[in-house]
Formats: structure tokens, C-alpha cells, sequence
């Protein structure tokens, strides 16, 4: 499934071509929306956010459409004239006079208002997303401190959506890798100086993976394994998905576990 940056760059290029101009169609394929189909008609798209993996596009007179893409979802974008046409059942289609952006296969298609949203249940339980909220370091350092984050350990810690949407299974061995931390320690076990350095990894690397479509890697370690003719899968990540390959820092082999029942990778000397 796609995790917080992928979800954000689906959310910018949906802003890109419909927040230009006013909507000239709209059509719902569930019953409950298709009063609001005229209502919306003629009005913009003034916003659209991530929130962990939901999407929120919010419409001139402060209604808002939430989608999740759950496993089968999938936006697609066109022209007016060539309109996607994809093999699974269409959920929502949004016409600007230039361009088509339509929903397929989401079952999880709400509309609220700006004014109610804070009580959709999904979003309620949710933290602050680290790519749509302007996620500081500072506040992500008062959320260590907090009692129902601060005794947990950092594996499952950094999967739960409560403590900060958008970070995902590659991003957590990503950000634990360049934040130089294990797993099973515990926020509260943790230095100032290492809460810092990993609330300041959290934002970069899932900055980066959001800048550069899901590659985590630093440069310099790209550059070298492009140059060598590796393809997108070998460079894109500095350790997830590398079980047994060198780590590109010290050459130790990346190892591979299972925390919270998802497979994390790790290497045992830079995370040490």
C-alpha cells in the first residue's frame, strides 16, 4: 500500500488540475452523494490534503470529499478529451474544463464539511500528518514526552497512525537506519540528543521520499549505484528491502526481522 508521501503526491497532483478552475461536472456512483452532484457544479476545488492515507478535497462552500484508497482504490488523471479508462468501477469523476480527475474501486467515499470534519471517525484517531500539517521538530519531540508515546518502543511506535500519519513500513526502517536507533528501544530510554536527531530524521527522510517519489537513499549512494547500472529497486533505499546486501556505509550485511508483525531491516552497526 502506498505510504504518506506517495499519498501526498497524489493529493498535489490532484490539486494541480482542479484547483484552476471551476468544476463543470461532477458525478458520484453512490446514491447518498448524488444529491450534492449539481450543488458542486461550478464551484472549486480550493484544496486538496493527505492525511496519513486518506484524501481530503475541499469545495468553495466548505464541503469537503474523503476518500481512502484502502487496498484497491486508485486516482486517475486526464484530459477532458482523453479521460482515463481504467478496468475497474468508477467511484467519483471531477471535470474541470481541461482535465478529468476520477476515483476507481474506493469503497470509502464520505462527503463533510470543513466545520464537522474533526469528527469522521477515522481522522479523529489520527496525529498530525508529518507532509500536510507543518510538522515541526519541536513537536514531534512534546509528542515523545507524551505518557501514551513515551514508554513505547520505537518499532511499533513509528507504524501508529496516532503519533503521526504518513509514515509507513519502508519509512520506518528508513528513518530508524539514518536515525542510527534499533527497533526495540524505547522512546524514554532515549537521549535529548538522540530524540532530536530522530525527530529530525522522521521529517527529512519522509521529506525526501515524498521530493523524490519513494526513494529514501541519500545522494551520494544513489549516484554510485546508478553509475554502476543498478536499477530503481537496488538504489531506491538504504536498507528496507535489502536483506543480506551490504549496507552502503559500512558494508556490514543488512539483516531482516519481523516487529509488529511487518518485516523491518536493519544494520547492526549503524544501529548500534
Amino acid at each position: 500500500m502506498p505510504e504518506g508521501p506517495e499519498v501526498r503526491r497524489i493529493a498535489d497532483r490532484l490539486a494541480k488540475v482542479l484547483t484552476p478552475t471551476p468544476l463543470e461536472d461532477v458525478w458520484f456512483s453512490f446514491a447518498d452523494l448524488k444529491p450534492f452532484e449539481k450543488r458542486l457544479v461550478g464551484q472549486r476545488v480550493t484544496h486538496v490534503d493527505s492525511w496519513g492515507k486518506a484524501l481530503l478535497l475541499t469545495f468553495e462552500d466548505g464541503h469537503m470529499l474523503y476518500t481512502h484508497n484502502q487496498l484497491y482504490g486508485r486516482w486517475a488523471v486526464g484530459r477532458v478529451h482523453a479521460p482515463p479508462s481504467l478496468s475497474r468501477a468508477l467511484r467519483v469523476s471531477l471535470a474541470t474544463d481541461r482535465h478529468v480527475a476520477q476515483l476507481y474501486s474506493a469503497t470509502d467515499i464520505t462527503l463533510w464539511h470543513r466545520d464537522t470534519i474533526h469528527e469522521h471517525p477515522f481522522l479523529a484517531k489520527l496525529g498530525p500528518d508529518v507532509l500536510t500539517h507543518g510538522v515541526t521538530v519541536e513537536q514531534i519531540l512534546e509528542r515523545f514526552e507524551q505518557p501514551r508515546f513515551a514508554r513505547r518502543r520505537l518499532g511499533g511506535l513509528l507504524l501508529d497512525q496516532a503519533f503521526l500519519a504518513g509514515i509507513g513500513n519502508y519509512l520506518r526502517s528508513e528513518i530508524l537506519f539514518f536515525a542510527g536507533l534499533m527497533p526495540h528501544w524505547k522512546v524514554a530510554d532515549l537521549s535529548p540528543v538522540a530524540r532530536e536527531r530522530l525527530a529530525n530524521v522522521i521529517l527529512d527522510v519522509t521529506q525526501r521520499a515524498w521530493r523524490q517519489a519513494g526513494v529514501t537513499n541519500i545522494d551520494a549512494w544513489q549516484t554510485s549505484l546508478k553509475a554502476a547500472g543498478l536499477k530503481r529497486a537496488q538504489w531506491r533505499h538504504a536498507v528496507f528491502n535489502r536483506a543480506g546486501e551490504p549496507c552502503h556505509a559500512c558494508g556490514t550485511l543488512i539483516e531482516r526481522q519481523d516487529v509488529t508483525s511487518r518485516r523491518l531491516y536493519y544494520c547492526s552497526h549503524c544501529q548500534r
